[in-house]
């Protein structure tokens, strides 16, 4: 399987393949000041991850290529939201805590926020449709009242030229 690098974040190589595009873990490790063996057990332990983890060639800090265990990128975002900021170098320790509460901001609105607006449009779709039954039934009403009308009006113009002396 032919892979290309097709982005560097951070000096992390983002990988492609014909079917996926993935993130090698060690140097988001390195980045983050975390020990990458412990993560990548980590990872081997966790039920999802280690279905969708590869072993992939990159280019490590050194310049020279590697075996590493690389994730989809669909998953490494859930991946960093499991690390413990504690065991996070200084330096990234905020950025992570950062990244989780947008994480647990986005979780929210993704489960929470969306389903009420969606609920509040349906209520409010439900009024706009129950305005224009009244509206349609009102409309239904003036034009019988029209026909009515008009039918009086012919009676009453039939009825007088009835009743118009004749001079024959």
């Amino acid at each position: 399987m032919e892979t290309r690098i097709i982005a560097r974040v951070n000096n992390v190589d983002i990988l492609s393949t014909s079917d996926e595009q993935l993130v090698p873990i060690k140097p988001v490790c390195e980045a983050l000041g975390v020990d990458a063996k412990a993560q990548r057990n980590r990872i081997d332990r966790d039920g999802i991850l280690c279905s969708v983890g590869v072993m992939m060639t990159s280019t490590g800090k050194d310049g020279k290529q590697y075996e590493m265990l690389c994730l989809p990128i669909e998953y490494v975002f859930g991946w960093l939201f499991s690390i413990d900021h504690e065991r996070v170098s200084g330096d990234a320790r905020d950025l992570v805590l950062r990244y989780k509460q947008e994480c647990y901001h986005a979780l929210y609105l993704h489960f929470f926020k969306q389903p009420m607006k969606q609920l509040e449009q349906n209520k409010i779709e439900i009024r706009l449709l129950e305005d224009i039954a009244e509206l349609n039934t009102q409309q239904q009403n003036i034009k019988q009242s029209i026909a009515e009308k008009r039918k009086r009006l012919e009676e009453l113009r039939d009825e007088r030229l009835r009743n118009e002396p004749s001079l024959f």
